[in-house]
């Protein structure tokens, strides 16, 4: 595999946030009078920020503009961003290891821009980004193989040179459609699609630590 650059995902990725997204749905709902259904998290995770909030108007009927779900929203976890979120364990190692090499890499990922700028630079990884790319950037989402297409384009490489690293089944999905390689990393909260992303992906790892060793 002659990797020229790597796509990182974000949360559930290179940094421990699912909970909090898990957390934040479901407190978002009943702050609305509304009782959050079981596995609500894991139908909006796979969908963008524009979506979601479309969904929770459409499905819970809240009473509010997608704007001000999106907002309300990115106010209730920013703190946590910014003060409490901690690396995935092997993120560092790994990313010492691509600069040795001269590997270029970014970020690209459905989360807020606030929230992905606050965290990575808290934690001191933003300056050695070659990119932070969004959902809200890109103009669409993360089940659409244009996303990883445009996300290679920014590391200077052709899909087929690129690596994307992922902890979710459908970004597995469409970094396969887009030609990029794909590396799916374990995820506990994922756990329900593990296997499937492990059919799906071209390398499968439970830590970041492993990654570091496949790319020499």
């Amino acid at each position: 595999m002659n990797i020229k650059g790597v796509i990182f995902d974000l949360d559930g990725t290179l940094i421990d946030s699912m909970n909090c997204w898990e957390q934040v749905d479901a407190q978002f709902l009943r702050e609305n009078s509304v009782d959050p259904p079981p596995g609500v998290s894991d139908i909006v995770k796979t969908m963008s920020i524009t979506m979601a909030c479309r969904y929770f108007i459409s499905e819970f009927g809240i009473k509010m503009t997608p704007q001000a779900i999106a907002d309300r929203i990115e106010q209730m976890v920013y703190d946590k961003y910014a003060n409490e979120i901690p690396l995935k364990p092997g993120v560092i190692q790994l990313l010492d290891h691509l600069d040795s090499r001269g590997i270029p890499y970014g970020i690209a990922t459905a989360t807020y821009n606030s929230l992905a700028c606050a965290v990575t630079k808290r934690l001191a990884i933003y300056d050695r980004l070659k990119f932070l790319f969004t959902c809200l950037d890109a103009g669409t989402d993360k089940n659409d193989p244009e996303f990883f297409r445009i996300a290679a384009e920014k590391l200077g490489c052709l899909p087929g040179e690129a690596l994307a690293v992922d902890d979710a089944l459908h970004c597995i999905q469409a970094g396969v459609k887009a030609g990029v390689n794909t590396a799916v990393v374990y995820e506990k909260t994922a756990d329900s699609d593990w296997n499937d992303a492990c059919l799906c992906a071209d390398i499968n790892i439970r830590s970041l630590v492993e990654l570091t060793d496949i790319i020499k």
